[in-house]
């Protein structure tokens, strides 16, 4: 199968990066290199590009893609909370821009041996590094019910996820779960029937929560913010597209703290803290969809884009 992905918010994003013909761009999740290409499209002879991605087969998909631009692109197959060091390997201390798209790709989705989708029946995976050991099945099987519970909780904000764990273990005690469609069935049987008619797929949530829990999703985002708005150059942009609200949380939260980080009380007359304002946010609301790419592409509908500028 090939890698195909529509890209989201295609022309929000680059054109929030507010990209030079002369700067420097990273894509920290290049996917299929659909907002790269519209960004090197952009960049003159002294542009450069570089995207990032830890899986080997969207580094060769958008390798294809993007081969047309030559010696501009790098492209690195390694998690973006590495992007530092591995931005320092190749001489690159500051960018001009940072872009990240948060969704799973419809390559991953749909293909059925990658096991993200709940809608057909494949190997319990959900690795977006495929070098890494640890499966989704490592965590369906091995995880106490206590855990499970909280994964379930916390990531999925399943209202169901005591149930649902409990489930899960007293199946496992018979069989190993092993297979996408095991864990539907398990899932389904722990969901009340007129919620399950009402309220989507039924398996939605746990799949989303264990996937986040075995790639660290959040933590690595969460643990990443930072540092890449200080690799910034001034007036520098992060645009980053988020799918559900867990990660928007983040976003917002970390944005905010980086355009005004002060933690002085709020009666004192001035600030005494020391801490400097790194920039601006510049979407005080996240930019959404439009209605016709909502229409077009229906995994777009719970998109949005945060857009931060270095000072």
């Amino acid at each position: 199968m090939a890698f195909e992905h529509v890209s989201v918010l295609l022309n929000e994003t680059v054109d929030g990066l507010n990209v030079r013909p002369d700067g420097i761009y990273v894509d920290a999740t290049l996917g299929g290199g659909g907002h790269a290409f519209e960004v090197c499209s952009r960049l003159g002879s002294k542009g450069r590009f570089i995207g990032i991605d830890q899986d080997a087969d969207a580094i060769k998909a958008a390798g294809e893609r993007l081969k047309g631009f030559g010696e501009k692109v790098t492209i690195i197959r390694s998690n973006y909370r590495d992007m530092k060091p591995q931005l320092q390997n190749i001489g690159v201390d500051k960018v001009d821009g940072i872009m990240i798209d948060l969704g799973v790709s419809s390559y991953q989705l749909d293909t059925a041996e990658r096991g993200f989708s709940y809608r057909v029946d494949a190997p319990l995976d959900m690795r977006m590094d495929q070098r890494q050991k640890m499966t989704a099945k490592d965590i369906v099987n091995e995880y106490s019910e206590s855990e499970l519970y909280r994964v379930i909780r916390d990531y999925g904000e399943d209202k169901f996820a005591k149930n649902i764990a409990k489930h899960i273990v007293a199946e496992r005690k018979k069989n190993p779960i092993e297979t996408t469609g095991q864990l539907n069935e398990i899932i389904s049987h722990a969901i009340p029937m007129k919620f399950r008619k009402t309220s989507g797929h039924p398996s939605k949530r746990t799949f989303q929560a264990i996937r986040i829990e075995l790639n660290h999703e959040l933590d690595v985002l969460r643990e990443s913010l930072d540092e890449m708005i200080e690799m910034l150059n001034p007036g520098g942009r992060i645009c980053i597209i988020t799918f559900h609200s867990l990660e928007d949380r983040i976003v917002k939260s970390a944005f905010r703290k980086n355009e005004d980080p002060c933690t002085c009380p709020s009666h004192f007359p001035v600030c005494v803290c020391g801490k400097i304002s790194k920039g601006k946010v510049i979407t005080r609301k996240p930019i959404l969809p439009s209605e016709q790419e909502m229409e077009s592409n229906s995994r777009s509908k719970s998109a949005k884009l945060r857009i931060f500028e270095r000072a």
